[in-house]
């Protein structure tokens, strides 16, 4: 079985066999009861459901079905207007979606004409005429909400599918420059976040003309009731209606802050996960944290807002039905109609129905402000530039004899400009040129990815691209290679033999079926290298396009990458290939230099050796390096040596029993029902729980004091008109405004515990959870996907900040309005009890059978949504080599595939609720009709007929609050599968402590700087073989020692491990005698200095990317900027060290280790992707500065770690040789002496052997 995101990703690629959902084609009978779901449930009551349980979907229910019809009508829309609107989006979504707004719109009608029939017969029935015609009005009621509601949401998931696969297609074709100012973080955010809310507004959609609806029918009631009097309900009604106003602007306002607020943080929380390794090795991921915690504090500020304005608003709305009935019945008594209990129960029967309407408005309203701003977000995303697909002029191959030609080019990326026509179809051309000459750019502009202003550009073929920076998608290696094409075994096997593969897959667990992590995670540079080459190769294209591939593999395997590759593999091929090795450029047919975004010569590399000074500056670099080879009297015959495969051997463990598994493992999910301690664990969170007592007893007293008002009038109002009243109509008012006020006083206290509670506890648990992310080890972060942390730090925590509560809240508050009712009903006739016990029991059985499947639904609506982010992120990033492959369509089918696989358990969860509805609303008709038909038999004068009026006016309400409260039962349970996720990474495993205060070393250390390892064993997971295999070696204080070898030989590892990124599984590393595993982890990596391998910026400013901790003051930083040549850049900028930085991040690494001075520096390839003559200015730059440091470094130059102290090569995770470079140089049968002559002899010789 596949592991991780992978095998989930595969579970929702794989289903087209599987069959398609019985809602498809099932009967109406089946249809109208929902019974097409049975066969689902009965399985998920069985075992817990997987996703291969749950069936396809079909038509226009799948993004497949929805995404072409929303693409149309907006491509439309957008010939005609050139820009969309919000308003072109929303036609689009209603055109997309117009059956299911239309059948919606009709059920809505019908449930609110049968929902009014029972108010308007109770004043009949209190006179005992027959009201046995109910029972059909609450079948009608019951389907026709149910399927309302069904229908409602199946156009809610259809409307976001066909919306993800829109923003989703945007994304494949959005310009290089619209992306620049779109952050990864926003753009998911849509996603995530806005697609999604646009599909729940579905629920609301039809509440702004219903509510006018209903109101309108509750007036003809009441004015048939109570006459004008009626008028002034109206005005009342108008009075509730308009406090919403004010109130709903500001709940948008606050709602569009909380969204951008939102936005800033999730944009910083996905480049810190992307960036975890550098923050953890610098030791600044607290500070970071602290950074998180405070744009969460704004986003709180806005919460907050947002929450007290709801607050307001509900507790106004749970009044209003008090509110209309006083003034109404104050208005009959002014006009002196008479108010017998008939027509006050009548009226307050329609005021209770009216009551949901109203009490949905503000929610409703808050909606449309959310959504609209969604939307808005949505449109302007949408209205971004794309990339002009006529930049670049493509033929056929063979229809013109150029291969590549730009005329008068110039482009605005960096301005460029360039002249170039490259005749020959198997050209060699090699580019160079200092650090951001535009070597890069160049490439750019014949992939078409830059805007170009003037002139053309034509290329004749395919072309195939190998980027800078490796781009690698998590799956399986085969899959990375294959890209798309079909398995052609022998072009395959070529390919890998080519690449230098062949003894990776051997040692990798499962070879090419090896599942490869985010980003290449658990690959080292040199194999994601290699891995992008095979892609490139792999797919047989005329004109290849090499971004400096060779820098991130050590010296050897780059020549071998190079002869067999670029000279072998496409000898008669067009390869366009940017390098800073000056090695390279002797083979090549034509090279160009680049200076300043021009091109300053081109022509032979013999031919323009002597011609200018750019190149010889280059070149000049380049021999001086090697002039130290030649000085150290090494100038032995060089055997042009052929990659001997077993000396490129990966790691390889001799430790045959360990279990080999994948690195990613699948996302944990749990199963079952949700234990009771979720719910413990959030409801005791804030004050230890102090809070829910209030919460429940303000519910009780709110409750109490609705019925005494209503018990009240009835008792206290005539039966007909006839009879004396009990007392008089002012007093009949007053007491029952007092019981209003007081009930208003008690919904707001409940409304206020309820937001606090909430509101902290959402608070506790984002800080909880992201104490427990930034302390969790790095091995946690190569094993998660970031679209997992993501997904909880976005849509959880989005839920458990507003949804949850909520949920949390209205299901207590409907138990207790349940309870009422029953007392009510059985106070009048303790006979229901007879018919209310069995059918509760049968309702608490089909909530239990229908649990199971629901809440494992749920959990897959959860882990199928990580999956789309992840596809979507790792597309954006990946841009420019899908679009140069044309595999954009395949992207977009995967991503609708991905997304069905999310809407498939939405859409059987939203009917497995209706399926369940359904079922209790037709036993709750049952104890409502036994209960009627209990009044219409027994004699006259045992019940007080306006008693009984009243509690037939709640009975009215039985079945719409039983399913309400399975309904809220089971939505509180969903939605509570949110903080079980958040619960989950409370509990990571920690790191080990920052400080150990028993063992902190002094202020000083590390003195000497000498670095001891004993016997040290590296494992990066207990099922992983072993990385490092027993290595013993000491560095000396103030000594430079290089370390060499192979790609995977173990040299990252070592650095991680004296960093402890890695903690070892035996051995012992001292640094001036102390033990670094005894000391906190944050006084270990302070004291170290490092360079990555891959320089790192994060948004914001000069200073602080150089001193995020804020430890040093301006005239340190403006010393270290100038120690690294980057001051007077910086002086120019002019916001000088507040302005913006966004380039040259090797040079700001160096910034960094220049201002922290430590005794210890360490170099990770830190120069590998620069040319020579940079890197020989920061090579002095470091010997300056660092002349009495300890400096560690590893080196795919060979001729970098020559004039150090030590060299130590490593061979499988073991020392191989460690000794000075001329001890090792002497003897010519060493490892060391052999990649020095290697080198050597391939920087000298011209690569003949093409020839």
């Amino acid at each position: 079985m596949l592991s991780g995101d992978q095998n989930l990703q595969e579970q929702l690629l794989i289903h087209s066999s599987k069959p398609v959902t019985p809602y498809a084609e099932c009967s109406i009978f089946s249809h109208l009861t929902f019974s097409w779901l049975s066969p689902l449930i009965s399985i998920g009551y069985k075992k817990p459901l997987d996703l291969d349980d749950v069936p396809d979907l079909s038509g226009l229910d799948s993004a497949k079905g929805s995404f072409p019809i929303l693409k149309n009508k907006l491509e439309r829309d957008r010939f005609t207007n050139n820009k969309l609107t919000t308003f072109n989006l929303v036609m689009a979504l209603i055109h997309t979606t117009w059956m299911d707004i239309l059948t919606t719109a009709i059920l809505a009608v019908l449930y609110t004409l049968a929902s009014y029939v029972g108010p308007y017969l109770i004043d009949a029935f209190v006179q005992f005429l027959n009201g046995s015609r109910d029972s059909k009005r609450e079948v009608v009621e019951s389907l026709s909400q149910r399927h309302w509601f069904f229908k409602l949401q199946q156009g809610g998931i259809r409307a976001r599918a066909a919306l993800v696969a829109m923003i989703y297609q945007k994304g494949l074709t959005i310009s290089s420059q619209s992306k620049v100012g779109q952050s990864g973080g926003e753009i998911t955010n849509l996603i995530a976040i806005d697609a999604e809310r646009i599909g729940d507004f579905g629920w609301y959609i039809h509440d702004p003309w219903l509510v006018i609806l209903q109101v309108g029918i509750a007036l003809v009631i009441l004015y048939l009731n109570l006459g004008f009097a009626s008028l002034s309900a109206l005005v009342a009604i108008g009075i509730v209606m308009l406090t919403n106003i004010p109130l709903g602007s500001l709940q948008e306002k606050f709602q569009d802050e909380l969204m951008k607020s939102k936005d800033n943080r999730m944009v910083k929380t996905s480049e810190i996960l992307r960036n975890m390794k550098i923050l953890k090795l610098q030791g600044w991921e607290m500070k970071f944290l602290s950074k998180i915690c405070e744009l969460r504090s704004v986003e709180t500020k806005w919460l907050k807002s947002l929450l007290c304005t709801s607050t307001t608003i509900i507790s106004i709305f749970w009044v209003a039905p008090s509110f209309i009935a006083a003034v109404t019945f104050a208005t009959c008594m002014l006009l002196g109609v008479s108010l017998e209990s008939g027509k006050i129960l009548s009226a307050i029967a329609t005021f209770k129905i009216l009551q949901q309407p109203i009490y949905n408005l503000p929610d409703t309203i808050s909606m449309i402000a959310q959504t609209k701003v969604s939307l808005d977000r949505i449109t302007t995303y949408l209205n971004l530039a794309d990339l002009d697909s006529g930049m670049v002029q493509t033929s056929p191959r063979g229809s013109s004899d150029v291969a590549v030609e730009i005329i008068n080019g110039s482009f605005s990326w960096d301005v460029l400009s360039c002249n170039l026509s490259l005749k020959d179809i198997n050209i060699k051309v090699a580019v160079c040129g200092t650090v951001g000459s535009g070597k890069s750019s160049l490439l750019s502009c014949i992939l078409g990815e830059v805007c170009k202003v003037t002139g053309s550009v034509k290329v004749a073929g395919t072309k195939a691209y190998v980027a800078q920076s490796p781009w690698i998608q998590s799956g399986k290696i085969e899959e990375n290679i294959l890209f798309g094409k079909d398995m052609d075994r022998v072009r395959y096997e070529k390919v890998l033999e080519a690449c230098a593969l062949k003894k990776d897959l051997e040692i990798l667990p499962f070879g090419d079926q090896t599942v490869i992590g985010e980003r290449g995670i658990n690959l080292s540079g040199g194999q994601k290298q290699r891995l992008q080459i095979a892609r490139a190769l792999h797919q047989d294209a005329d004109i290849y396009l090499f971004d400096d591939p060779f820098s991130a593999v050590d010296a050897h395997t780059g020549s071998h990458l190079f002869k067999e590759c670029v000279l072998g593999f496409l000898k008669s091929k067009t390869v366009i290939y940017v390098t800073h090795q000056v090695e390279f450029l002797p083979p090549a047919d034509l090279v160009l230099v680049m200076k300043g975004g021009e091109i300053t010569q081109a022509g032979k590399y013999n031919d323009i050796l002597d011609s200018g000074s750019d190149f010889m500056e280059l070149v000049g670099a380049h021999k001086e390096a090697l002039s130290i080879i030649d000085s150290i009297n090494t100038k032995f015959e060089s055997k042009n040596t052929k990659v001997n495969e077993k000396e490129k051997v990966e790691v390889i463990s001799d430790d045959t029993n360990v279990i080999k598994g994948q690195i990613v493992q699948k996302e944990e999910r749990e199963k079952g029902s949700v234990g009771f301690s979720i719910y413990w664990k959030y409801i005791t969170s804030t004050y230890g729980g102090a809070l829910v007592p209030c919460i429940l007893l303000a519910a009780i007293i709110f409750e109490l004091l609705q019925v005494a008002s209503n018990y009240w009038l009835a008792w206290a109002s005539p039966v007909s008109q006839d009879m004396v009243p009990p007392v008089g109509g002012t007093t009949l008012i007053t007491v029952y405004v007092g019981l209003a006020v007081g009930s208003m006083f008690w919904i707001f206290i409940r409304a206020v515990c309820l937001t606090t509670a909430g509101y902290k506890t959402a608070n506790l648990l984002f800080n909880k959870m992201h104490l427990c992310i930034f302390r969790a080890p790095m091995s946690f972060f190569d094993a998660t996907p970031s679209g997992r942390i993501l997904n909880r730090a976005s849509t959880d925590q989005s839920a458990v900040d507003l949804t949850i509560p909520n949920a949390v809240g209205v299901f207590a508050f409907a138990v207790v309005q349940l309870l009422a009712v029953i007392a009510m009903m059985s106070q009048v006739s303790w006979q229901v009890f007879l018919v209310f016990i069995p059918v509760i029991a049968i309702c608490i059985w089909l909530q239990h059978y229908y649990i199971s499947s629901a809440r494992e639904l749920a959990r897959l609506v959860g882990v199928c949504k990580a999956p789309i982010i992840q596809h979507f992120s790792e597309t954006v990033s990946g841009l420019t080599t899908i679009r140069c492959f044309h595999q954009e369509q395949r992207f977009q089918e995967t991503n609708m595939k991905l997304t069905d696989g999310y809407s498939r358990p939405k859409f059987h969860s939203a009917g497995a609720i209706e399926w369940l509805s359904f079922r209790v609303e037709l036993l709750s008709s049952v104890i409502f009709a036994f209960f009627l038909i209990f009044l219409l038999i027994v004699p006259n004068e045992t019940i007080d007929p306006s008693i009984a009026g009243l509690a037939v006016t709640y009975g009215l309400n039985l079945n719409i609050l039983q399913a309400s409260v399975i309904w809220k039962l089971c939505n509180m349970e969903n939605s509570i599968i949110s903080v079980e996720r958040i619960l989950q990474y409370t509990s990571i495993p920690s790191e080990a402590p920052l400080v150990v205060d028993t063992c902190r070393p002094n202020d000083l250390w590390p003195l000497d700087g000498k670095v001891d390892i004993h016997d040290l064993q590296v494992r990066y997971a207990p099922h992983m073989p072993l990385v490092l295999r027993g290595i013993t070696c000491s560095f000396h204080g103030g000594k430079k020692t290089g370390i060499v070898g192979r790609t995977g030989s173990g040299k990252s590892t070592l650095i991680q491990t004296l960093f402890r990124i890695v903690e070892p599984s035996r051995g012992h590393i001292f640094i001036d005698g102390i033990d670094i595993s005894s000391i906190g982890l944050h006084d270990l990596r302070s004291r170290l200095s490092i360079i990555p391998q891959d320089p790192t910026l994060f948004q914001g400013s000069v200073r602080s990317n150089l001193d995020p901790l804020e430890q040093y003051t301006d005239e340190q930083i403006w010393e270290a900027l100038d120690q690294c040549q980057l001051g007077d850049e910086v002086r120019r900028k002019e916001g000088k060290l507040d302005s913006a930085v966004n380039e040259n991040g090797e040079n700001w690494s160096m910034g960094r280790v220049l201002l922290k001075k430590c005794k210890i520096l360490v170099l990770d390839e830190a120069t590998a992707s620069v040319d020579t003559s940079t890197d020989h200015t920061i090579q002095q730059t470091l010997a300056v500065h660092f002349s009495d440091s300890t400096v560690i470094r590893i080196a795919h130059r060979i001729t970098s770690v020559l004039n150090g102290d030590m060299v130590l090569v490593l061979e499988q995770g073991q020392v191989k040789e460690f000794d000075s470079p001329l001890k090792l140089l002497e003897n010519k049968s060493t490892s060391f002496a052999k990649l020095v002559a290697e080198y050597r002899g391939r920087s000298s010789s011209s690569y003949d052997s093409r020839i």
